[in-house]
């Protein structure tokens, strides 16, 4: 067997969130044929672990520059030190731009560098930042490759921070399609019973303020049916979901699951996935109730109305519409045939374009070939 791949990891957090829980994922696909070294800006944000299959070698580095400050020469110089003796260095979001702009001012003492861009969260929630986009046309000038998964971000990608078509590679997240076609566990959310009389309304994620959570407790409230909010995630907008249903009067309504592991247990508990988000990229809750069988509900934020299948697109509603997100719920409510056949609808879609199988496929190849050792992860 040949030497193994020695890939360098530099990230804001190694979160059990969709960047962590694909590089855990591709960490644990590459299996042998790779070794891994983590920099976490974070280092108490490390969920994403528990997601790393047993026998891969990987360890979190203790002696690396940090990620934050003001940029300087010496920092870059740490930076192009640290990455000696790996093959490649794959950086994460902003958080990891100035390690890809070390390569740039010191590109012959480092390996080459792909960086990933999954969306913004922070400061860019809202829109970019003039000075971002700057510094990252200046940084990414000196990547192999710049990976994205959406549309949205291919786009900002071209268009925006000015990068070449032929660097540019959008790789959609792919799930195990084939886990989420079995019978859920219907004891896989604590506190929740399922009722068939009941309408029960998932949503999955982070609860954060770019979610707004709140704006669906309040879209949920003028339903005219008997239904049941189950909210799974955690994070610093739990409150203020708590005050928007005791606002609506729907408390005894609205369930607050908390983190649950392995959504395709629980999943096809729920009668559709809806969203109330202002700013999304690719979600992967989404992917994954389309493979559960499931109809979703949601503002044509970020790619959603390009993942779900056709028959699912009049209920991706308008943006910051809570009148229109209840009254497309409300419609699927009152059907159950035609929530099963546009559930049917995304299972398939999601069988076709996110099987995981295509995603580790495309990563490997275009790490291998980057490295220069273009069969080693296949």
């Amino acid at each position: 067997m040949s030497q193994p791949l020695s890939l360098l990891h530099v990230l804001p957090s190694f979160d059990l969130d969709a960047r962590g829980a694909r590089v855990a994922r591709l960490m644990t696909a590459f299996g042998a044929r790779a070794r891994h070294r983590l920099v976490v800006a974070d280092a108490t944000r490390l969920g994403a672990r528990a997601r790393v299959g047993t026998g891969v070698r990987y360890e979190i580095a203790q002696d690396a520059p940090p990620l934050a400050g003001k940029p300087s020469l010496a920092r870059y110089e740490a930076w192009a030190r640290l990455t000696h003796g790996h093959d490649l260095v794959l950086t994460y979001d902003w958080a990891a731009i100035d390690a890809v702009m070390a390569r740039r001012v010191f590109a012959r003492r480092m390996p080459p560098v792909i960086h990933h861009e999954d969306g913004f969260v922070d400061a860019e929630a809202g829109g970019l930042r003039r000075d971002r986009t700057i510094y990252r046309r200046l940084a990414l000038s000196a990547a192999q490759a710049l990976v994205v998964p959406s549309h949205a971000l291919e786009r900002i990608a071209l268009e925006t921070w000015k990068q070449p078509r032929a660097r540019v590679h959008r790789i959609a997240t792919g799930i195990d399609t084939a886990l989420y076609a079995a019978r859920p566990d219907p004891r896989a959310i604590p506190g929740f019973v399922r009722d068939e009389r009941v309408l029960t309304i998932g949503a999955v994620g982070a609860l954060l303020p770019h979610k707004d959570l709140s704006a669906l407790v309040r879209a949920v409230g003028g339903l005219s049916t008997r239904f049941r909010l189950v909210i799974v995630g955690t994070g610093p907008e739990r409150a203020a979901i708590e005050r928007a249903a005791l606002a609506m009067g729907i408390d005894d309504r609205v369930l607050l699951a908390g983190a649950v592991e392995r959504p395709y247990r629980f999943l096809g508990l729920f009668d559709l996935l809806a969203l109330s988000s202002t700013s999304e990229q690719s979600p992967t809750s989404v992917i994954e109730a389309m493979a559960a069988g499931l109809p979703v509900v949601s503002p044509p934020v970020g790619d959603v109305a390009e993942m779900v299948a056709p028959d699912n697109l009049p209920y991706i509603t308008e943006h910051h519409g809570e009148v229109r997100l209840r009254d497309a719920i409300q419609e699927l409510a009152a059907d159950p045939g035609l929530r099963a056949r546009i559930g049917a609808a995304n299972r398939a879609k999601a069988q076709a374009a996110f099987d995981e199988a295509d995603m580790i496929r495309r990563y490997a190849t275009l790490y291998a070939a980057a490295a220069g050792r273009p069969a080693c992860l296949g």
